[in-house]
């Protein structure tokens, strides 16, 4: 095998090599943007989540007074 064959042989390995490393990156952006919309999704959760509690919280308040007001 001459050195222009083994230098060609190399260079097709490399292109190989390349087209599979941009391929997994491709793959690795689409799973990150994934994970990042899941996290958005979850943080938008968790808000809806605390404010859903606090309005609660204030109907236990609420509901607590009542029930001292009866009892005094």
């Amino acid at each position: 095998m001459s050195a222009l064959q083994r230098l060609q042989a190399k260079i097709e390995q490399w292109r190989v090599d390349f087209e599979a490393l941009k391929s997994e990156n491709a793959q690795l952006k689409v799973e990150l943007q994934n994970a990042s919309g899941s996290k958005e999704e979850q943080s938008a959760e968790i808000e809806l989540l605390k404010l859903e509690l606090e309005e609660k919280d204030a109907e236990i308040e609420k509901i607590i007074a009542q029930v001292e007001s009866l009892l005094a």
